[in-house]
């Protein structure tokens, strides 16, 4: 994810807060105690997601004239048949290391950068490949790492196709 502009907003916090149903007033109202002690309105745990919607490059994000991840009456609009889209990869591990609390009225920029891969057997056979990344998101006045996200992904075994033995009557017909 590469975000060049990513500004925390007063108003965004408070939806991100309400969306995930906490109410704390130190997320949305500048004037209660909760948000004078800590010197004005913060923003929610793991809400550096939502500077997802900042990302150009997002594939989550509908583009005019564009397959869409989830459009279309299958289960995605995007043709994953033509190699590299094929790529499955499932969400495994999400971390958020807050170096300091992320302020409404900060404006964030992101850098990205690898971590490790692993691979692991799997009980059902084939290998799981394990890849690790870190986002830092980064105060764009003062270039101080507020927030350091890690997320690490999966790329499971590619199914093997049906054998005679194993499919089912209807999928012999």
């Amino acid at each position: 994810m590469t975000i060049s502009r990513f500004p925390v907003e007063a108003s965004h916090t408070m939806m991100f807060a309400r969306a995930i149903g906490d109410l704390n007033p130190v997320y949305s109202d500048v004037n209660s105690p909760e948000a004078i002690e800590a010197g004005g309105v913060l923003a929610p745990p793991t809400f550096t997601m939502a500077g997802a919607q900042f990302d150009p490059g997002n594939h989550l994000i509908p583009k005019q004239g564009e397959p869409w991840f989830g459009s279309a009456k299958e289960p995605t609009g995007v043709d994953r048949s033509s190699g590299g889209a094929g790529v499955i990869r499932l969400h495994a591990e999400q971390h958020f290391e807050y170096h300091r609390p992320l302020m409404a009225g900060e404006v964030l920029h992101t850098v990205e950068r690898d971590g490790t891969s692993w691979e692991k057997s799997s009980s059902r056979g084939g290998v799981l490949k394990f890849e690790e990344k870190f986002i830092d998101y980064v105060n764009t006045a003062s270039n101080e790492v507020v927030v350091t996200a890690r997320f690490v992904s999966v790329q499971p075994p590619a199914p093997t196709p049906p054998t005679a033995a194993t499919s089912t009557p209807a999928e012999q017909k």
